[in-house]
């Protein structure tokens, strides 16, 4: 797996990820715990898998980016970072989050995915997530305001609830639909009422759902 792993990374670097904390952090973080045993022997394929649900484990290029996207002008240091997911998923991008940021809150909609995830981040004892089975939408007013918000669905527009929970300086990376494409932003907060976004380029994601699901079908 090793192997196959630093193979990964250097189809990441090829591909444009320039930030060495994040390749750092996708050399390390095992991508083959979080997809199905089944799968395990494709986990460090440059493709996203099914988890499940209707639901995938992003593409390693997309979480890579991201990442990257979230860091990059920051004005603190990672390592003091808050940091809310929007769509836990498997847990991946979670754990990837966690191994550079202070904390992490990640809220999933899904509940049996919520509990897998859970269970892989206790597995890799990382303590500094905090999960949450709930609406994403809403995002998680207890803990903001946040540094950075990732969202790894795809909205029809940029829910302001999550907007709102930003730090001033703070930035949102997330997938929108626009109906004909979706595309990939990033939103920065730079005052108690303005917002800057850029295009980081086009974007495949599942659509941000409202609600909860307890069962099988979402």
């Amino acid at each position: 797996m090793l192997r196959q792993q630093q193979r990964l990374v250097e189809q990441l670097r090829t591909a444009g990820i320039q930030d060495q904390r994040v390749l750092a952090v996708m050399g390390q973080v095992p991508r083959h715990q979080f997809v199905d045993e089944a799968l395990a022997n494709r986990a460090y394929e440059a493709s996203a898998l099914p988890i499940g649900y209707g639901q995938t484990i992003s593409h390693p290029y997309t979480v890579a980016c991201m990442t990257a996207a979230l860091l990059e002008n920051q004005s603190h240091a990672p390592a003091r970072l808050r940091v809310l997911e929007i769509g836990t998923g498997s847990g991946f991008q979670t754990a990837v989050l966690a191994a550079l940021v202070a904390r992490v809150y990640s809220i999933e909609r899904l509940a049996l995915l919520a509990t897998r995830a859970a269970q892989r981040l206790q597995q890799l004892k990382l303590r500094n997530v905090r999960l949450q089975h709930g609406d994403g939408n809403h995002g998680w007013p207890d803990y903001a305001p946040f540094d950075g918000i990732v969202v790894t669905a795809a909205a029809k527009g940029i829910p302001r609830p999550l907007a709102q929970q930003l730090t001033i300086g703070g930035c949102m990376v997330t997938p929108l639909d626009t109906g004909q494409e979706q595309v990939l932003i990033r939103l920065t907060r730079t005052t108690a009422e303005e917002f800057c976004h850029e295009l980081l380029g086009p974007a495949t994601f599942v659509p941000l759902l409202s609600g909860v699901a307890f069962g099988v079908s979402p």
